[in-house]
C-alpha cells in the first residue's frame, strides 16, 4: 500500500514537470504567446547620432528580449537591440531621448531600467 502511494506521488510530480517543460518549450519561460519581433523602418545605425546603453532588469528569456525590443522600437526615431545575457539595451536615437518616457514604457511592460550610459 505504501509503495502505491509513493509511486502515485512520483507519477504526479513527473506529470507536472513534463507539462511545465512542454509549456516552456512551446511558449518561452513567460508562458505567453510567441511575440513577433517588430523591425523599425530605418535600421541604418549611421542615421542615429545618439546612443544609450541601458541596464534592463526582469528579462528571463528570448520572449522578454523581443518584448523589450518591440517596446523601444515602437518609439519615434529609435532603433534598439537588446542583449539578454548582458541584460542591456543599446538604444540608437535620432534625437535626445526623454529617459522618463523610456523608463515608463519599459516599466509598464514589467521590466526595470536602471543604469544609463550615453555614448556618441
Amino acid at each position: 500500500m505504501g509503495t502505491a502511494i509513493v509511486l502515485g506521488i512520483l507519477f504526479v510530480c513527473c506529470f507536472i514537470g513534463v507539462r511545465s517543460s512542454v509549456k516552456r518549450i512551446a511558449h518561452g519561460c513567460c508562458g505567453g504567446d510567441m511575440v513577433k519581433k517588430k523591425k523599425p523602418a530605418d535600421t541604418d545605425i549611421s542615421h542615429y547620432p545618439y546612443v544609450y546603453h541601458v541596464k534592463v532588469e526582469g528579462m528571463t528569456c528570448s520572449q522578454c528580449k523581443i518584448c523589450v525590443e518591440n517596446i523601444l522600437n515602437e518609439m519615434d526615431g529609435v532603433y534598439a537591440t537588446v542583449h539578454l545575457r548582458k541584460k542591456t539595451a543599446e538604444i540608437h536615437s535620432k534625437s535626445e531621448l526623454d529617459r522618463e518616457q523610456v523608463r515608463q514604457a519599459v516599466d509598464g511592460a514589467g521590466y526595470r531600467t536602471e543604469e544609463w550610459k550615453i555614448s556618441s
